[in-house]
């Protein structure tokens, strides 16, 4: 478990390569759905995530002589970019290995930063992040979990931190969840500085590994189906201490279906023209439906990335009839 000294550390070594994201109002949202309705553009975050924050934490923490022989991990892509940005600032080699059929415009940007892409012979991130895990070893490289690692939480719970910072406590925060690295971060510091405020997770129904496991009080597998929020898609790493804190701090879970995924993308175009993934529409719907049960509350969607290419967007336009 890690706690807010942990946090508030990874904010001040963090904080010249990242950037403070805004904190606004949705006016549209919040009229259409009856509550109060703010998002965390981490999408407007250095790299188009907030991956970076998790990334910079491990990276600029480890001792040049240890990360001599290079730094590896796996990620869908977003993560992936994050360690690569790090990795490049620091001169350490990097190598991402990922899923097949990883968004081509997040392995195009790893590449760019210079790092070595790798893929395993298989949809699902956790199979990649298996085969990273061995080529670590095998070279004595350092591995990078994305989001089995204490500093990669620590990191993540700046969101958390600086939500409480800009604005009044919510009575709820949504955050996206795929290997549960965001929502432990900023569960963790909302939890002790603001008890009262809920901590919603969202999962595309397609693809809902920590759901499945925390409904099970276990970790499972269950059946994925495509979705396009690819940066939360995968199954969990045995052990992960992601799942225990999820287990305590995560009060609610909400399932959205592609289609209102599609729709929260869709509504940040139309609302505010500002372009996000399927991740951040994904914490964007739920926090429409959450809205639907609760009217009038304070609720602060955390809008996680905007890495998608043209193909997906136009995909997502079209499941809304758009």
């Amino acid at each position: 478990m890690i706690d807010i000294d942990n946090i508030s550390q990874a904010a001040e070594r963090i904080q010249p390569h990242v950037i403070r994201t805004p904190l606004f109002r949705s006016d549209p949202l919040s009229e259409r759905h009856g509550a109060d309705i703010v998002i965390k553009a981490e999408h407007l975050q250095r790299t188009g995530s907030f991956k970076v924050r998790g990334s910079a934490n491990v990276v600029h923490s480890l001792d040049p002589a240890h990360a001599a022989a290079g730094v590896v991990t796996a990620s869908s892509g977003n993560h992936g970019i994050g360690v690569a940005t790090a990795a490049a600032s620091c001169g350490f080699a990097c190598t991402i290995y990922l899923p097949t059929g990883a968004a081509a415009s997040k392995v195009d940007q790893i590449r760019r930063l210079g790092a070595r892409a790798e893929f395993v012979d298989s949809t699902d991130t956790s199979v990649a992040e298996m085969a990273a895990r061995t080529a670590a070893a095998d070279h004595g490289a350092t591995y990078v979990s994305p989001y089995n690692d204490a500093a990669i939480v620590a990191g993540q719970g700046t969101i958390g931190k600086e939500i409480l910072e800009d604005g009044p406590a919510p009575d709820a925060v949504v955050v996206s969840v795929g290997g549960g690295g965001l929502i432990s971060g900023i569960a963790t510091w909302i939890k002790a500085m603001a008890p009262d405020t809920r901590i919603i997770g969202a999962s595309a129904a397609n693809d809902r590994a920590m759901a499945a496991s925390i409904a099970a009080g276990r970790i499972v597998t269950p059946v994925f189906e495509p979705t396009f929020s690819d940066g939360t898609a995968g199954g969990l790493e045995d052990g992960t201490i992601t799942f225990s804190i999820c287990q305590q701090l995560v009060d609610e879970w909400v399932d959205v279906s592609e289609v209102d995924i599609a729709r929260g993308v869709v509504n940040m175009i139309d609302d505010h023209h500002q372009l996000v993934e399927g991740a951040a529409g994904l914490a964007i719907a739920a926090a429409t439906h959450y809205a639907a049960a609760h009217p009038g509350h304070r609720i602060v969607a955390v809008s996680c990335g905007a890495n998608v290419g043209s193909e997906a967007v136009a995909a997502m336009v079209s499941a809304v009839g758009g």
